[in-house]
């Protein structure tokens, strides 16, 4: 049996357990915050797009477009078809996010602080490997 996949699962758990307790500070969990940086450097997309993008199912993506409207992080307009709903950043987010992603940074240098810049890389591209 290859572990490969055991392995990857049981990091991700405990990466995303760990993101949550550095979330916290700011009032975030980690479905929040990827969310919130999708929308951050792609711009404006509709709920379809994100879950797409995201790979999460649709009505979790809208349960938590839903809680980060109720924070006053993001706000839904009607697209060109009504039934479309397009979700921007607030200006409170936009506020917000510089402290939220030093605090990820910050978070992501001590997880790798065993890697050299080429692991990092190499990383990266194995994952983006993976996806085919």
């Amino acid at each position: 049996m290859n572990p490969l996949f055991h392995t990857f699962f049981q990091q991700y758990r405990y990466l995303v357990n760990h993101l949550n307790d550095v979330l916290k500070e700011h009032g975030l969990y980690s479905s929040q915050w990827t969310i919130l940086f999708v929308l951050k450097e792609r711009g404006p997309m509709t709920l379809t797009a994100i879950w797409k993008y995201l790979n999460v199912e649709a009505p979790t993506v809208t349960r938590t477009v839903t809680r980060l409207e109720t924070l006053g992080l993001v706000r839904r307009e009607e697209g060109t078809d009504r039934r479309e709903k397009i979700v921007h950043l607030t200006e409170q987010a936009l506020a917000l996010m510089p402290a939220v992603e030093q605090s990820v940074l910050e978070f992501e240098r001590k997880m790798t602080v065993h890697l050299t810049d080429e692991d990092t890389i190499q990383l990266m591209e194995l994952l983006q490997k993976m996806k085919g």
